[in-house]
């Protein structure tokens, strides 16, 4: 990726003043990819330190954990909506919002001294947060010309960075000075991206003159409260004795399937629907969306119970069951700059079939003891290695592969991905969770969760083939 001036898609970027604005490559990238550091690093930085929450706001360890789920529902709901925002008044002017928001909250987030104003203001960060993957990605689909395919490739192996450094810091954080500091840490970063991005990055091109539709309000109330609903019995299953015959998980499980019906209802019937129907399941985004939410979310899911496997079926200690992370991030890294640079000669099917082979393995690995003679951490850390080298080979393509089809929807179209992968996370992890909560063996039945989410893959590995295949730039 050459730092040379690039058009964008509609000839060139422009100014304020509707003049051409080179583009510094190299560094745009940098700056957006910064910020997609720290929202991914916001995303596990926290769990290092909810002990540390817990105490030193004097509340439970329910209300501490819910700083991360406030922050889950916030990024759920609002990665839709920001898409809309950044096509219809420009993406750099969302991605500054979204900077300025989070930054800002992150402030109050450190200084926050009771655990409800920190739940809140986590919310308010993750509206933030929400709104820098597709606006990032509409800036680099706009602007690096017959290069985004590349940049945007190389966004999967930004994301496992940030989640592999998320805990480090906040162990040292919490160790040598305050749980604080894992969000005042947003305060400069955000801070330089924003001072970066005011001078390098090209402004938004003036809007169109032809009138736009309104917003479809009615749409977008109908999603945000479909989601947040079904969020609920979700987050409801994670608790100790629940069940799923409970008026807490039935009555917001209705409310979610009758909302998210009327919203698929609305968007088939209206003139200009919040989000084209096409894009969730039309031909060629269909089966990509799929694979987005299996092998991108449901990985994912799988990824992050690895440490509690560890600890629940061998025992190992909290150190050692999170180091497990570093190998399957490393491998995700690697995997995924390979794969980026190797896109425009594999195609797309390629790398997601290969991938989906790999994750397989993985996760049967995972699901069985280890042989005699080998540690279960080695075990445990190979079968890992191989859930993130198995990502990573998939995600330059599965990111590419809808935004190819429709380069002037990539903020919806990114959007969409990024919510549909956060879904299958939640989908995995809550299933799980709620076995687990019953099992007399967590260890045994979460292996079987493994072995059968791995026969999932194996089930739909024919997706695959329903991916429009491109070779090049686009």
């Amino acid at each position: 990726m050459s730092d040379r001036p690039e058009a964008g898609r509609s000839g060139g970027p422009l100014n304020s003043e509707g003049k051409g604005q080179p583009v510094r490559r190299v560094l745009v990238f940098a700056i957006v990819s910064l910020a997609l550091i720290m929202m991914s690093v916001d995303s596990t930085i926290v769990a290092t330190a909810l002990h540390a929450l817990q105490h030193g706001l004097h509340t439970s360890i329910n209300w501490a954990g819910w700083t991360i789920t406030a922050y889950a529902f916030g990024i759920v709901l609002m990665l839709p909506v920001s898409g809309e925002l950044s096509e219809r008044y420009g993406a750099l002017k969302v991605f500054l919002i979204s900077v300025v928001a989070f930054t800002v909250a992150s402030l109050f987030c450190g200084l926050a001294d009771n655990i409800y104003l920190l739940i809140a203001l986590r919310a308010i960060q993750a509206v933030g947060g929400a709104g820098f993957t597709p606006s990032a990605t509409a800036i680099i689909v706009d602007r690096f010309g017959d290069k985004r395919d590349l940049a945007v490739s190389l966004f999967g192996s930004i994301f496992s960075i940030g989640a592999m450094i998320g805990p480090i810091f906040g162990g040292l954080f919490v160790s040598y000075w305050s749980w604080r500091g894992i969000f005042f840490v947003n305060v400069p970063i955000g801070l330089i991206v924003i001072v970066l991005a005011l001078r390098f990055i090209p402004r938004d091109p003036p809007p169109e003159r032809e009138s736009r539709p309104g917003i479809d309000i009615i749409g977008m109330a109908m999603l945000g409260a479909g989601l947040f609903a079904a969020m609920l019995p979700a987050s409801y299953l994670g608790e100790k004795d629940a069940s799923v015959w409970s008026p807490m998980f039935l009555i917001p499980a209705t409310v979610a399937i009758v909302l998210l019906w009327a919203f698929f209802h609305h968007i088939h019937r209206s003139a200009s629907p919040f989000i084209a129907p096409r894009l969730i399941h039309g031909p060629g985004f269909g089966p990509v969306n799929l694979i987005n939410g299996l092998y991108g979310g449901v990985s994912a899911g799988a990824v992050a119970l690895v440490p509690l496997y560890a600890i629940n079926r061998y025992g190992l200690n909290a150190l050692d069951s999170g180091t497990l992370l570093f190998a399957e991030g490393a491998a995700a890294i690697v995997l995924s700059l390979v794969a980026a640079l190797a896109l425009r000669r594999t195609g797309y099917r390629a790398p997601m079939f290969i991938g989906n082979v790999i994750i397989a393995v993985g996760l049967l690995l995972l699901a069985r003891r280890p042989p005699t003679g080998i540690s279960p951490y080695m075990w445990l850390a190979f079968s890992a290695f191989l859930l993130g080298a198995g990502v990573g080979a998939i995600n330059p393509a599965s990111r590419n592969s809808g935004l190819q089809m429709e380069p002037e929807r990539s903020s919806t179209i990114a959007a969409l991905r990024s919510m549909i992968m956060q879904i299958g996370t939640i989908a995995i992890v809550t299933i799980a969770t709620a076995i687990l909560a019953t099992s007399k063996d967590p260890g045994i039945s979460q292996g079987w969760i493994f072995l059968v989410t791995a026969l999932l893959f194996v089930v739909c590995m024919p997706l695959v083939a329903l991916v429009p295949e491109h070779r090049g730039s686009w």
